[in-house]
């Protein structure tokens, strides 16, 4: 069956474009779709937390772990996605199924939050709450990992400007994140519930055009350096339709686990581990990979591990530190008070200033020879990750109950962690595309979004330990730790991002021999 009436069949261009001067136009094209994506996706994201809370009425500690399980499952769908865009679909067809379901998604949010309230009083709107984000579970699985692999294959193994052109992919990622979640703040987190559903229908809409501007130039744009389309459907492909059969079982899936893991037992946690184990079996049981190629997948599970310390702290972002900048922060600017969702909108607006800052370092240092080795880019995006923390640890040391801080401290943690992110994470999408066998290229990228779901897992989890003082719950314990203040939590992260840090830096030096050897051999 066919979703929509788009024609998802990949017809061939009546000419080659020309590749500009610095990078070719495919590149932009993907920009562009992944921008709108974005825009959906976090637009959503920026209000959610505030939407279970606020409207329908959802304790913090169980909107934190709700939430940490829906973008948990955002991140690890990728792997049965580019199982399939490898196996079956090729990365277009999955690419429009992904956008489209994701849009569709959205449009039953807005349903939801037309009708919203209490699950005792509300019961429907709470079961298409469920629906509407396992709807966008589905599709992100198909859309993340395979827009991401594509704009490697735009370019010549060897072409040293795939760092430059995730650094610019990255950026639309942001400019998306900017404009959409300035857009839901300000149309949805007004303080008035009933004006959520119009943050929704707006990602709808985003999503939409997304995926029509893809439909438009996946044919004239997409192409190597010597003409040969990439996305299509794989020769070897043995169905197309049989897969489409398959949605609605992974949709009703996807709600048991969210719906299990959100309001019984864990779920996702145990899934985790067995997609961990799965994907090793399946790479390191063929036999057709070469030595080479099995240690470069070694460094891409290695790197993937301590990206886990990154996101789960700096997922912290539509959660607790929401929570702090509504109840914890003077959010007044010129007789105005901020709403507390839009100062997520910080961290695209440093990384959109800071990606061309970054790009010309990389290349000036790259030209003198001392441009550092991903997995130390890496340690340093740790490193700045939990200076950001330690700043708010500074403003919140011996404050008072009652006493709302400055947003300095709000301003200055989001300014080190969006040039950590710089530092981290186009670089290790870059690394992944540069050390991943081809047969395994779409799975290892999905690799690296398990490692974002395990994060993201762990982010809700940590959110859920934030310390309420409106709570007479005892104060939560970590490992032993109780935390009792604001103090107690951001110096966690500090902690954790630091260690992980210092011992990415003391095996970088045999990660990056073994990277060596990858690419000389793919060269």
């Amino acid at each position: 069956m066919h979703p929509t009436p788009i024609d998802l069949q990949e017809q061939p261009p009546q000419h080659i474009e020309v590749t500009s001067a610095s990078h070719p136009r495919g590149l932009y094209l993907l920009f562009a779709t992944e921008m709108w994506e974005r825009f959906s996706y976090y637009g959503m994201r920026a209000v959610l937390v505030l939407f279970l809370t606020d409207a329908m009425l959802m304790d913090k500690a169980f909107a934190s772990k709700f939430y940490g399980g829906y973008t948990s499952l955002v991140y690890l769908t990728p792997l049965i996605g580019a199982y399939i865009s490898d196996r079956y679909w090729g990365n277009r067809r999955s690419i429009l199924t992904g956008g489209m379901l994701m849009a569709l998604g959205q449009f039953v949010l807005f349903a939801s939050a037309s009708n919203y309230g209490p699950v005792a009083t509300h019961p429907l709107s709470h079961w298409l709450l469920y629906l509407g984000l396992g709807t966008m579970i589905v599709g992100n699985g198909f859309f993340k990992p395979n827009i991401s692999s594509m704009v490697g294959s735009l370019y010549s193994p060897s072409d040293k400007r795939k760092d430059a052109a995730y650094t610019i992919f990255y950026m639309g990622i942001n400019l998306g994140s900017l404009i959409g979640n300035t857009t839901t703040s300000l149309i949805g987190d007004t303080g008035h519930a009933s004006d959520f559903r119009w943050a929704f229908l707006a990602c709808g809409l985003a999503m939409t055009l997304g995926t029509v501007i893809f439909n438009w130039g996946k044919g004239k744009y997409l192409h190597t350096p010597q003409g040969q389309q990439v996305g299509t459907t794989p020769s070897h492909s043995t169905t197309i339709k049989g897969i489409f059969a398959l949605l609605p079982v992974l949709l009703v899936l996807i709600l048991g686990i969210l719906y299990l893991d959100s309001a019984k037992f864990p779920t996702i946690a145990p899934l985790l581990g067995v997609a961990v184990v799965g994907i090793s079996y399946m790479i390191f049981s063929d036999k057709s990979l070469s030595k080479a190629d099995i240690q470069g997948v070694i460094v891409i599970f290695v790197v993937s591990f301590f990206v886990v310390f990154f996101w789960a702290a700096f997922e912290q972002a539509p959660a607790s530190l929401t929570f702090f900048a509504k109840e914890n922060m003077d959010r007044t600017l010129f007789g105005y008070t901020l709403p507390p969702s839009i100062f997520q909108n910080l961290n695209s607006i440093f990384v959109i200033s800071g990606a061309p800052i970054m790009a010309l370092l990389w290349t000036a240092l790259g030209r003198r020879g001392s441009e550092p080795p991903s997995p130390a880019k890496m340690a340093i995006g740790l490193l700045l990750l939990a200076v950001g923390y330690l700043v708010m640890c500074f403003g919140m040391k011996g404050l008072q109950p009652g006493v709302k801080v400055s947003m300095f401290y709000l301003v200055a943690l989001y300014f080190f962690h969006s040039y950590g992110e710089l530092c981290l994470s186009p670089i290790g999408l870059s690394l992944v595309n540069k050390l991943a066998p081809v047969k395994f290229a779409s799975l290892l990228m999905g690799v690296w979004f398990l490692a974002n779901a395990a994060a993201n897992y762990l982010a809700g989890y940590m959110s859920s330990l934030y310390p309420d003082p409106k709570s007479t719950a005892p104060a939560p314990v970590l490992l032993g730790f109780q935390i009792t203040n604001l103090y107690d939590f951001f110096m966690v992260f500090v902690v954790s991002a630091t260690v992980a840090a210092i011992i990415l830096l003391l095996i970088n030096g045999r990660l990056v021999k073994i990277m060596n050897a990858r690419e000389t051999e793919a060269a």
